[in-house]
């Protein structure tokens, strides 16, 4: 199966760590390269991202539907084992639980990860309820979207879509431009996400994590992002005027210049050792 990877590469390379970015659901890689893949490289990273198998330009849509959390980390393994160093884990939303997968997996030595309005340990019953009770309608429009993809756009609200994504000086523009985008998704890694294939909500983990969220995130609650910082023994951090797609967002580069800092507290510069190209 072939998956598909993008990068950009940086002029003069002055971190050892490259970096992997794993999108969230009806997603591909195509989120990050907008902002965070160019903004990482002019920092001196290696920055990488993936398609999930079903997404984007990578195969397996014709089984997606049956492709679940588990099969997801194994991508995110198979690309990673083929980059010149561990990468640093960057996962959003339903990345953010492919990347926890991934550590608690144990089956990849990773130097730190970073959640962005990731999915909690736990599983995300808790941000269904959430949702249902502030915005039932916003519930309805997103299981269109990941059960049909870019063909339920004439069923949906996209002005709906667009509050629950974006921060509301996002131009709109960019959102329209955005949304055809996005595809359907896994049916059986949103039961997955539901609770059939989590990971243990216990502070089990040595790896360093930061955990970021948004203050109007429609689908991640507070309580989620709490739980998800006690998990991996860190505080969560929320960014003010700032909705769920965080890479895409109007203040997109608040997220990223936050991201850098930390990685350079956490996660300790090296001489370039070697240089190496993903291929999946």
């Amino acid at each position: 199966m072939e998956l598909e990877v993008i990068s950009e590469q940086p002029q003069r390379r002055t971190n050892a760590a490259p970096l992997l970015f794993v999108h969230g659901a009806c997603a591909g890689a195509w989120v990050w390269k907008h902002h965070f893949l160019p903004y990482f490289a002019d920092h001196g990273y290696a920055a990488y991202a993936l398609s999930l198998r079903g997404h984007g330009g990578s195969d397996g849509k014709e089984t997606l539907a049956f492709a679940g959390i588990s099969d997801f980390a194994r991508d995110v393994e198979r690309v990673a084992a083929q980059l010149d160093a561990p990468p640093v884990l960057i996962g959003h939303s339903m990345g953010g639980m492919v990347v926890q997968k991934v550590l608690h997996r144990r089956r990849l030595t990773v130097p730190g990860a970073v959640l962005m309005a990731s999915a909690p340990p736990h599983g995300i019953a808790g941000c269904f309820v959430h949702m249902l009770t502030r915005n039932p309608r916003l519930l309805f429009d997103m299981t269109m979207m990941q059960t049909f993809g870019p063909q339920s756009l004439q069923f949906i609200d996209l002005d709906i879509i667009r509050r629950a994504l974006f921060s509301d000086d996002t131009p709109e523009e960019a959102v329209y431009r955005y949304a055809p985008q996005f595809g359907a998704e896994s049916v059986r890694a949103v039961f997955d996400l539901w609770g059939f294939d989590t990971v243990p909500s216990r502070q089990t983990i040595d790896t360093p994590v930061l955990v970021l969220g948004a203050e109007n995130d429609a689908f991640i609650s507070e309580g989620s992002l709490r739980e998800t910082a006690w998990t991996y023994k860190t505080q969560p951090e929320r960014f003010p005027n700032m909705a769920h797609a965080m890479m895409l967002d109007h203040n997109w580069e608040t997220v990223a210049a936050r991201i850098r800092r930390w990685l350079g507290e956490a996660v300790p510069r090296r001489p370039r050792i070697a240089t190496g190209t993903a291929a999946a």
